[in-house]
């Protein structure tokens, strides 16, 4: 999966960005008080993709 496919599942679904390191940057669900570090990958390993989601209880993209 593309890096911006992933980034737009996740800010269609209530995430946001909360800062960005040097090799990734941290998405976090506030309401729900989740984060997880995304990849500067321009893909993503799907199985990572949806470790992701499941990290941020976002549905699977």
């Amino acid at each position: 999966m593309k890096r911006r496919e992933l980034i737009r599942h996740l800010a269609q679904n209530g995430c946001t960005l909360i800062r960005e390191g040097g090799n990734h940057s941290w998405w976090g669900h506030v309401a729900k008080n989740r984060r997880s570090a995304v990849p500067r990958h321009t893909e993503i390993n799907d199985l990572l993709a949806r470790k992701i989601c499941k990290d941020l209880d976002v549905p699977k993209p």
